[in-house]
């Protein structure tokens, strides 16, 4: 999470969707940046809501405005299998060890939830407890574009965005059956997307 003091603007850092990139690349600009641990770097809006927008607006006067990225659903879950093999990739105990991307669909979609796949949804981390996109305005990943020039507008600085925290390539495949089953699994996530302009 990145806090722009003067601008009163708020990135949130959604899960796997460019939050390294914008942070090695903004955080000189930020007052507060807020990179570890993981639980405070990706505080979801609701969590921001509860705790830190009050506080925010106790202290300064005026509310701030908040910004994210999201990612194409299914994208989204493949970089997370990307990061999960690096991940502890040495351990021989490692989960991931021999587990093709179909399976780790599988594994998302199953219940109860393995570990090595149990990271919630986009949609969880950006809308209310009634579905309701809690962010005031969402950037789609494959348009950074858009989002790159709104900040530059914001902050009045030319940003460059570096890339960081690269995963590896891999076969990242899936059957149709699996395509099918994940589509439905991701719809609310899927319908958030695609509403976004």
């Amino acid at each position: 999470m990145l806090i722009f003091w003067k601008q009163k603007l708020v990135f949130l850092a959604t899960p796997k969707a460019g939050s390294s990139a914008i942070e090695a690349a903004l955080e000189p600009l930020a007052e507060v940046a807020i990179k570890r641990p993981a639980e405070l770097k990706h505080i979801s809006a609701q969590d921001f809501h509860r705790h830190f927008a009050p506080f925010l607006a106790a202290r300064s006067g005026e509310s701030f405005t908040t910004v994210a990225l999201m990612r194409q659903p299914i994208d989204w879950l493949r970089s997370w299998y990307r990061f999960r093999l690096r991940d502890d990739d040495e351990d021989p105990n490692h989960p991931m060890i021999g587990r093709s991307f179909e399976q780790f669909a599988q594994d998302y979609m199953s219940d109860p939830t393995p570990a090595h796949a149990n990271f919630g949804t986009q949609s969880e981390f950006l809308c209310d407890a009634a579905g309701k996109p809690n962010v005031d305005t969402i950037f789609r990943y494959d348009q950074i574009d858009s989002f790159v020039h709104f900040l530059e507008e914001q902050l009045d600085f030319a940003i460059t965005l570096p890339r960081v925290n690269v995963p590896p390539a891999v076969d990242v495949a899936l059957s149709e059956q699996t395509q099918a089953d994940l589509t439905q699994a991701m719809a609310r996530d899927i319908a958030l997307y695609n509403s976004l302009g």
